[in-house]
């Protein structure tokens, strides 16, 4: 768990709520997801530190692997190339993610466990969310993610 004098705490009591800066931070993240290449999934991330974006990402294959369609259409081959929005937004960032807010379009839900386990380890300080519903298959998995997040008071928004 996270000390009371932790970042999140910080963040929390300085954080204004859903504002203009939501908005802004989330139609980036709307607007990144665009750039997905896979035809079922189109998430954005978004990383802002003091109201400055630190990193960006979309749902995508490693740089050097084209987006050759035999492989998008192929659910396996596809799963297992996949580096997640969030993901790509964290390498991004580097150590400039600790401390900073990420902003994830896509579903209105936490992100999946692989990612949290990832976006807790950089230093995240808050998370805010906005999308469609989870998809049924998913639920279980995002359910645990936000089991996580609640174990490392990691406070999450969902619009």
């Amino acid at each position: 768990m996270r000390s009371a004098d932790s970042k999140a705490a910080r963040f929390l009591e300085a954080y204004s709520g859903p504002g203009k800066w939501d908005r802004y931070f989330l139609g980036l993240a709307q607007r990144t997801a665009m750039m997905s290449k896979d035809p079922n999934t189109q998430v954005g991330a978004v990383l802002a530190r003091n109201r400055k974006v630190v990193g960006m990402g979309y749902n995508g294959f490693p740089a050097g692997i084209p987006d050759r369609p035999i492989l998008l259409e192929d659910r396996e081959a596809k799963l297992a190339r996949m580096i997640h929005a969030e993901m790509n937004a964290i390498l991004q960032a580097g150590r400039d993610a600790d401390g900073a807010v990420l902003y994830v379009y896509g579903f209105a839900a936490a992100p999946c466990t692989r990612c949290t386990a990832h976006i807790i380890q950089a230093g995240v300080c808050y998370i805010v969310v906005a999308g469609s519903e989870v998809p049924e298959r998913w639920k279980a998995d995002f359910a645990e993610s936000k089991k996580m997040l609640d174990e490392a008071d990691l406070p999450l928004t969902i619009y």
